[in-house]
């Protein structure tokens, strides 16, 4: 076992040319960053009238009219299946998954694909798709990582490391949380936690945050979101909630991995996308939450809003649109869709533990069990509070009951599966002999 205080780098040196490549892709992350939420944010504001800066989105969706907030959405399904269909048709074999490239070790991220992906994919979540938006700045930032590296000549273990660095300052850029990027990169990419990679990761999503800055705000993601005092009954519920949040993102991620695998190909994908894009659209009537990555259901329940159905039906519902368009063979993220069904289903159990033992705010549940969802949906429970408490800036009071709650899902979750909601997709490995 390698003492904590040795002073080599492994297999990835950390030379000057190096830490030079980590910091230009800091930047080129940051600029993408920006590039596609500008892409995002103009299609929000051309299909719901959402102010340019992407605040208050769920708002603008709740006001407008029926057949004007299920119109978006359609129109998202005609462009996303032949736009799917004609890129994966010119770019043969080209790669575009992230964690594929670092975790089986073969090939390269393609420019083209990866670009037209992210596009593609910002368009349609702007106009209602149920996918998270960022997998398309992770996914710049990692090819920005690749394409430096072939420039530099860098071994191959050092460019896995300077693509794993991009793919966490990509999250980091968009969300504005420079210590969970860097917590993913380590923790999700890479899978080791120590200085050879915290220390590059740390850099390099500091600096995308910071060039992202000059378009993107600096407040968190979540803005106004009171601190929550701790009390013992938050802590005796997360020992049940950590249980109870474990096995269901137990069984999302099973989802997640059947879908990925049974995914539309083929010319039934130039109408898959039309098809289930035009269900949810129509579950949006009534539940205009479930359009986008999440972000507004998300943000109700940390400020504590939403009745017991209301919850109830949204951490039942979201899963399960975000899962149609996945197999639908759309592209997108998948963490804040996930964390958004940890929030109403904390906010949920959280209300009817209220019954039994009154007093806390459900807002305070939904943030313990928006960390729980996440750490055990990536079974990367030290990301999860970092993310979580970067995009609220609070929680602080209540890390003892997020931790154990948090500890306690992916505990159950690894028990059950071990797998994430990464690795659920990837394509199963050949069987040789």
């Amino acid at each position: 076992m390698t003492q904590p205080n040795v002073t080599g780098d492994g297999d990835a040196r950390l030379t000057g040319k190096f830490w030079i490549l980590v910091v230009l892709v800091g930047v080129a992350t940051g600029l993408f960053g920006v590039l596609m939420m500008l892409v995002l944010f103009s299609v929000q504001h051309l299909a719901f009238g959402t102010p340019l800066s992407g605040d208050g989105t769920l708002s603008s969706v709740e006001a407008a009219s029926g057949w004007h907030r299920l119109l978006p959405v359609l129109i998202g399904g005609v462009i996303a299946g032949p736009a799917w269909f004609l890129l994966r048709k010119f770019t043969p074999g080209a790669k575009s998954e992230v964690d594929d490239v670092l975790w089986t070790g073969v090939g390269r991220l393609s420019f083209r694909r990866s670009l037209g992906t992210s596009v593609i994919s910002e368009v349609v979540i702007g106009l209602g798709a149920s996918l998270g938006r960022e997998a398309a700045p992770k996914l710049m930032g990692a090819v920005s990582g690749n394409v430096l590296a072939d420039w530099a000549r860098l071994t191959p273990a050092q460019r896995r490391l300077l693509v794993a660095c991009g793919g966490g300052a990509g999250l980091a850029a968009v969300y504005n949380v420079p210590l969970g990027g860097a917590l993913f990169t380590a923790e999700i990419l890479v899978g080791a936690i120590n200085l050879p990679t915290m220390l590059p990761a740390v850099i390099c999503s500091a600096v995308a945050t910071s060039t992202a800055w000059i378009f993107l705000p600096q407040h968190p993601t979540y803005i106004d979101i009171p601190q929550y005092a701790f009390a013992l009954r938050l802590l005796v519920w997360a020992l049940v909630a950590g249980i109870v949040i474990g096995l269901a993102s137990a069984g999302y991620v099973r989802l997640i991995g059947s879908v990925s695998h049974l995914q539309v190909t083929g010319r039934r994908a130039l109408i898959a996308p039309l098809i289930a894009f035009a269900i949810l659209g129509l579950l949006a009537l009534v539940y205009p939450q479930l359009y986008g990555n999440g972000k507004g259901m998300a943000h109700d329940a940390f400020l504590g809003s939403g009745t017991l159905t209301l919850l109830l039906a949204l951490a039942v519902l979201k899963p399960l649109v975000t899962l149609l368009c996945l197999g639908s063979g759309a592209s997108g993220g998948l963490f804040t869709p996930v964390m958004s069904t940890g929030a109403v289903a904390g906010g949920f159990l959280g209300l009817a533990w209220n019954h039994l033992w009154p007093g806390s705010p459900v807002g305070a549940y939904a943030m313990i069990g928006a960390a729980a969802m996440i750490g055990a949906a990536m079974q990367a429970p030290l990301a999860a509070v970092a993310l979580v408490l970067e995009l609220t800036h609070s929680g602080f009071a209540l890390m003892v009951p997020i931790l154990i709650a948090t500890a306690i899902a992916t505990a159950v979750t690894r028990w059950i599966d071990g797998y994430s909601i990464y690795t659920a997709r990837l394509a199963p490995e050949p069987v040789s002999g």
